[in-house]
């Protein structure tokens, strides 16, 4: 079967592979009866499969609880996973002992949803953004003023801002200043965790707009999470829908959002408002609840409400298909 490009085409293309995440799962242990012992887990992460290129964002999209920020923060190693593999630049995440993962935090970096709370109230943001910079010895101690003055600028802040405290920032600029801090250490890969749901949506504009310039300028990595369809169309290169703890459609952003094809997709492309009027978009509302992840559904986890259920979706969970173009859907509707 012909892959559409030869070999020497197909090393060039897997090089540019910064992040690869295999069969990823992460299970938290529920705890109880008489003697405390683990009576279940909750599957927030449950065999998750992905890729992103260098200089490239994708989009994680799904309902509140679908597992987005555990995949995040599992791929950064601030929580340890069940199974499976995170390969950056392919090399083992996991392997590495302490003082390798130290050195690599500087590669990889997050943007935290809330600006308000992952700001320290007691230091000033020139101490905040230039903290970590000293304590990995990024920049000589003699440079570092005039480092963090160039990247506050180049992040929209202003040389004053320096001795202020987050309290006497608005919410957009106090983002501003996390994105500052992750980017002082000069990463690679940048996961960013909400970053404008907190923020109204003018400010929203002006933040995503700041990290494509950003991203455009540093060559950076991104994993954008959002439950938000029209800023993930925006900024995305590429695209995965989670729901329930697992990828149900991965593709290009085009793709996916011209030709949704999983159920689920479909229902939430359908609640996206339409900027024109006139038109009229058949609105897909889902039926029941989202199961619990400490007990999902058999089969297919969406088959409980997805109105195309079948059979084979109540016992069988579906395999991925490639449907073209890296587009792929898990779903029996397309065996």
């Amino acid at each position: 079967m012909s892959t559409g490009y030869n070999k020497k085409e197909q090393n060039a293309h897997d090089a540019e592979i910064i992040l690869e995440v295999s069969h990823l799962k992460k299970y938290f242990p529920i705890k109880g009866g008489f003697f405390g012992g683990v009576t279940g887990n909750v599957k927030a992460v449950d065999d998750v499969s992905f890729k992103i290129r260098r200089g490239t964002t994708m989009g994680l999209v799904g309902e509140s609880g679908c597992g987005k920020s555990t995949t995040g923060r599992t791929i950064l190693r601030l929580i340890e996973k069940t199974d499976g593999e995170i390969l950056f630049h392919g090399e083992d995440v996991n392997a590495w002992d302490k003082k390798k993962l130290r050195s690599m935090r500087t590669k990889m970096q997050i943007i935290f949803q809330d600006p308000y709370s992952s700001l320290s109230p007691r230091l000033p943001i020139g101490e905040i953004i230039g903290e970590a910079v000293r304590e990995h010895g990024l920049i000589p101690k003699q440079e570092l003023d005039d480092y963090v003055t160039k990247v506050m600028l180049d992040c929209g802040l202003q040389v004053y801002h320096k001795d202020r405290y987050p309290h006497e920032f608005s919410g957009g600029q106090r983002q501003r200043i996390c994105i500052a801090r992750a980017l002082a250490l000069n990463p690679e890969f940048i996961v960013c965790d909400e970053p404008v749901s907190a923020l109204d949506v003018s400010i929203q504009a002006q933040i995503i707009n700041l990290l494509r310039e950003l991203q455009e300028e540093r060559n950076l990595t991104y994993l954008f999470i959002s439950h938000d369809l029209s800023v993930v169309e925006h900024i995305s290169d590429s695209v995965g829908v989670m729901y329930l703890g697992g990828l149900v459609e991965t593709g290009e952003t085009e793709d996916i959002f011209a030709n949704p094809l999983h159920p689920y997709t479909k229902a939430l492309f359908s609640a996206i408002p339409m900027p024109d009027p006139e038109i009229k978009k058949e609105r897909i509302l889902l039926e029941g609840d989202i199961p619990s992840p400490a007990n999902p559904p058999a089969g297919c986890k969406f088959h409980t409400r997805c109105k195309e259920c079948m059979g084979i979706c109540k016992t069988e969970d579906p395999k991925p298909k490639d449907m073209g173009n890296g587009h792929i859907v898990k779903c029996h509707l397309y065996d």
